[in-house]
């Protein structure tokens, strides 16, 4: 008895969905959920950072050296949220008017030029 694939796992019809059809796609799909994973990440690190900040400065019994320490990762969080805003809006500078490709604002979408 002759086992096939389809035999197995039967039709698949219509294709997967979510799967680009060619590669270009597959690029540009890559890069906007990059975009959106590094977005995630540096949001919950940020987070964390503000909390542990909050939490340090709560439970330093006002000892000046906790407190300090508490308000430098306090600081750096928020110079990090900033770097993380101009980051964004160089990102979206460069692809939309340099490039001239579609940016974060048309839905986290990494376009190439097509030939």
């Amino acid at each position: 008895m002759k086992l096939l694939a389809q035999n197995i796992f039967g039709n698949v019809s219509p294709p997967v969905a979510g799967i680009p059809s060619q590669p270009q796609d597959f690029v540009n799909k890559l890069i906007g959920t990059g975009i959106q994973a590094f977005l995630l990440i540096a949001a919950i690190a940020l987070l964390f950072f503000m909390l542990w900040g909050a939490l340090d400065w709560i439970t330093s019994g006002g000892e000046k050296e906790k407190v300090s320490k508490a308000q430098n990762k306090i600081t750096n969080a928020v110079i990090g949220m900033v770097l993380v805003i101009v980051m964004l809006t160089v990102y979206q500078v460069i692809i939309t008017q340099v490039l001239g490709l579609k940016g974060i604002l048309n839905g986290w979408q990494f376009i190439l030029p097509k030939l």
